[in-house]
């Protein structure tokens, strides 16, 4: 995450979701720039079921890149290179 620190704008914000080991961040960046690094927990139950309910009112759908199982060790080189497009899933039919 450091290296888009660049990025941020001044008075920017950058939204960490979820949880990271560790961020080091010049404070004189932050300061003169007036920006600023915030947290968020990646939601409650309650969050990701309202979230579905709308997916499903307003016809979203996700965009897979379908794997057999027999190759899960592709699917899975291929997430963890970024060359996977949208979300690699596995299936077992």
């Amino acid at each position: 995450m450091k290296a888009v620190l660049g990025g941020l704008a001044a008075t920017g914000t950058m939204m960490l979701i979820g949880a990271v080991p560790s961020l080091e961040v010049d404070s004189l960046f932050l300061l003169l720039g007036s920006r600023s690094i915030k947290g968020w927990y990646s939601g409650t139950s309650i969050d990701s079921q309202d979230t579905l309910q709308f997916a499903v009112l307003s016809g979203v759908r996700s965009r897979n890149e379908v794997f057999p199982l027999e190759r899960a060790k592709d699917a899975y080189e291929r997430m963890m290179s970024g060359k996977a497009r949208f979300r690699a899933v596995l299936t077992m039919s």
